[in-house]
């Protein structure tokens, strides 16, 4: 691990330089939306310039968290397409679109389509591994993601896609390798991206208990992109890994500040409980929920964080069922299929949710906590000896997550002691 530490510090040291001058300077996605709106100042029916300005959009709602970006993204794709109907640019952006909000089984019609009028497009098979995968569909992401690479071998999207794939079948190290060599490939004025990957590798290096590591990318990701909220929210993970939550505190509310959204509340609520500022916890707690409830019917949503919410502090497991049974509707990957066990488990449904936690094991994910769940589960289930080995996985998957404390006391109690069971 030491050496992919290396490998990305030399990756990125030759823009270092290049990067601390550029920071006064437009992000990447603010250069594209001016010079998008520059050809349309001279050439307003040119509807290539609404395509490229409605990409450059989508990418800075990434930037910033804001999502009104895709309002206008969506504006600027139904004026390309009033000027030149069905032209594949413009509903491929929308396609675009369409992921960054989560809509994933229109995604994946749309992305059909325009595969099968262009079957050579690599970006296409790259939007339908990502919408299959989302929606559960392993199998057939898999060979989306290989057309990726047989098209086009070693491109850098193809790489990322690999990635996301590779850490939903609990091949963290593979996740990492094809991380890396994304990085690698990245040009350095693409700062929001490279920052991006390196926030990507330091989630997989804290969720393995490589804290040092995730410390020293998520630096180098904010000296290539200051003040990156999704960078300030991961090291406010590291720092309540840390178990150092006064500085996670700052770091969640100095990320909330940069972009707010549901999950950043929870966040911050996880660390001024961690910091022993119950009250101020609680006040956090109830405007996460405020605001997420808000979302629960819309594609683009914090239900998974409310699910756990519902079952772990609220304490309203049948409401934590409901809103599972919801998002299950939108998409079935890993996570939610841990989400939804999770909610069954609380809510006294051991066998449906036995089933539910086996199918997000078997894509072969090894994350501490869903292994933790699973192995609540099976010991609920009676189970004895499968649950053993679950707490014993998540241990070694990650010995300093937040559950890790959790899991040693069920270990202690041979399988005795159960975290949740809130049953009404």
């Amino acid at each position: 691990m030491k050496t992919l530490v290396l490998v990305l510090a030399l990756a990125i040291s030759r823009s270092s330089a290049a990067d601390a001058r550029e920071v006064a300077l437009p992000s990447p996605a603010e250069l594209r939306v001016e010079a998008a709106q520059r050809v349309l100042q001279k050439q307003p029916n040119r509807y290539q310039a609404y395509n490229d300005l409605a990409l450059a959009l989508v990418r800075r709602a990434r930037e910033t968290g804001d999502n009104s970006h895709y309002q206008q993204a969506q504006a600027a794709i139904e004026k390309s397409l009033r000027i030149q109907p069905g032209n594949f640019e413009g509903e491929q952006a929308h396609v675009v679109l369409l992921l960054a909000q989560q809509r994933y089984r229109q995604a994946l019609e749309e992305a059909k389509a325009l595969n099968r009028r262009m079957p050579d497009s690599v970006l296409i098979w790259g939007y339908l591994a990502e919408a299959e995968a989302a929606l559960g569909e392993y199998k057939q992401a898999e060979e989306s993601a290989q057309w990726m690479m047989n098209l086009r071998p070693g491109n850098v999207g193809a790489y990322l896609t690999g990635a996301a794939l590779r850490e939903d079948w609990g091949d963290s190290d593979g996740a990492l390798d094809f991380l890396s060599k994304a990085l690698q490939q990245t040009p350095p004025l693409e700062t929001e991206e490279r920052a991006w990957i390196l926030t990507t590798i330091a989630r997989l290096n804290r969720q393995a208990g490589r804290l040092t590591e995730a410390d020293e990318l998520l630096a180098q990701a904010l000296s290539v992109f200051p003040d990156y909220y999704r960078s300030l929210q991961e090291l406010a993970e590291v720092r309540m890994a840390q178990q150092r939550y006064f500085e996670a505190v700052e770091l969640a509310d100095q990320a909330l500040r940069s972009a707010r959204n549901p999950s950043k509340l929870l966040l911050a609520a996880q660390a001024l409980e961690g910091a022993g500022r119950r009250v101020e916890a609680e006040k956090t707690y109830a405007e996460f929920e405020r605001e997420a409830r808000t979302l629960i019917a819309q594609p683009q949503n914090a239900n998974i964080e409310l699910t756990g919410y519902y079952v772990e502090h609220a304490r309203q497991p049948q409401e934590a069922l409901r809103i599972a049974r919801l998002e299950m509707e939108n998409r079935r990957d890993v996570r939610t299929l841990d989400a939804f066990a999770w909610a069954l488990y609380a809510n006294g449904q051991y066998t449906e949710a036995i089933q539910q936690i086996e199918k997000a094991l078997g894509v072969g994910t090894r994350e501490a906590t869903l292994l933790y769940h699973a192995g609540e589960i099976a010991t609920a289930c009676g189970k004895k000896n499968e649950a053993m080995r679950y707490f014993e996985l998540s241990l070694e998957a990650n010995s300093t997550s937040r559950i890790a404390e959790a899991v040693r006391r069920a270990l202690t109690q041979s399988g005795g002691y159960t975290a949740v069971r809130y049953v009404q």
